[in-house]
């Protein structure tokens, strides 16, 4: 490398504004949270745009918005700083991680899963601080893709796999059995569900989830394979909601494990046979950030004790497209 390229080469430090520019939406709170004056952070993306030789910024109104070309530098640049991190962390024994770190949760998975994960986080990395988000799947991935996140917990089914997009990545590290919830009374209330039985239900009322389409999915598959089309009646977000239905006699579900009131006596959870599948956790974030030590800590205290022994494994979501 000759000491013509070695100047080219952009600056750690800038492409650190540019990230933290993309995350925090403005120069004011890029230069509140590095301790740099306003017009310093404009200066150094200035200097930025000079050292790679295309306009990152445009205007918009009193404020600035990265162009295409910019948004497209922070996705080099998250790996290229996480990759740096990583260096000096293998190099150096690391130190104790600090940071933020927004965390996006579907709502069936705060209780189980989060809640047990900020707990530990609290002991284990102290210096990281968590902001949690209900939200769920579809929300997630775009405030990832935007820059409003730096994590999150979501789910697919098997027989519904997420395709996840390409400048995102994903971990497994979880997998529920799904029940079919019905009333107390209703008859074969005491046995597991085989697909062959489902028939029987084709004149009742099915419950989904009213934010996403993937459980409306996943039930038109499961009676697919029974062979009959359900009629979706109720649509609602509440996991709690769905089992006062359900107990009101109000209609049927199918519920991941998580979801399930064990507590009610107006419900019966049957459990279906394998050929329904499961619902499967993910961890997402944006492609070069799971070494960067916020996320890391978050990721470790998120994934012990899970259900899988390994965050990585072959059932993960369908390929980008």
């Amino acid at each position: 490398m000759t000491a013509e390229d070695t100047q080219r080469l952009p600056d750690l430090g800038r492409l650190r504004l540019l990230v933290k520019l993309q995350r925090l939406g403005t120069m004011a709170a890029v230069a509140e949270s590095t301790g740099y004056g306003t017009s310093a952070v404009s200066k150094h993306l200035s200097v930025l745009e000079q050292e790679i030789g295309v306009r990152l910024l445009r205007p918009v109104g009193r404020r600035v918005r990265l162009t295409p070309a910019g948004e497209r530098l922070v996705e080099h640049a998250v790996a290229i700083l996480a990759s740096v991190e990583e260096a000096r962390a293998e190099l150096t024994g690391g130190a104790e991680p600090a940071g933020r770190v927004r965390l996006a949760s579907f709502s069936t998975a705060v209780e189980p899963v989060v809640l047990p994960a900020l707990s530990r986080l609290r002991e284990r990395y102290p210096r990281v601080e968590a902001e949690v988000q209900e939200h769920e799947p579809e929300q997630s991935v775009h405030l990832l893709r935007s820059g409003g996140i730096d994590l999150a917990v979501v789910y697919d089914y098997s027989l519904v796999p997420r395709a996840v997009p390409r400048e995102l990545s994903a971990r497994q590290f979880r997998e529920e059995p799904l029940y079919l919830a019905v009333p107390a009374g209703h008859p074969g209330a005491g046995r597991p569900v085989e697909l062959a039985g489902l028939p029987d239900l084709a004149a009742t009322g099915w419950i989904a989830n009213s934010r996403g389409t993937d459980d409306d999915e996943l039930v038109r598959r499961v009676c697919a394979i029974a062979g009959f089309m359900p009629r979706i009646a109720h649509r609602v977000d509440s996991a709690h909601l769905v089992n006062s239905l359900v107990g009101a006699g109000l209609g049927v579900a199918l519920l991941a494990e998580s979801g399930i009131g064990r507590s009610r006596t107006d419900v019966v959870f049957r459990p279906l046979e394998p050929l329904a599948g499961t619902r499967r956790g993910f961890l997402l974030t944006r492609a070069g950030q799971w070494s960067w030590p916020p996320i890391a800590a978050m990721v470790d205290c998120l994934t012990s004790g899970s259900r899988l022994p390994r965050p990585d494994g072959p059932g993960s979501p369908a390929a980008p497209r």
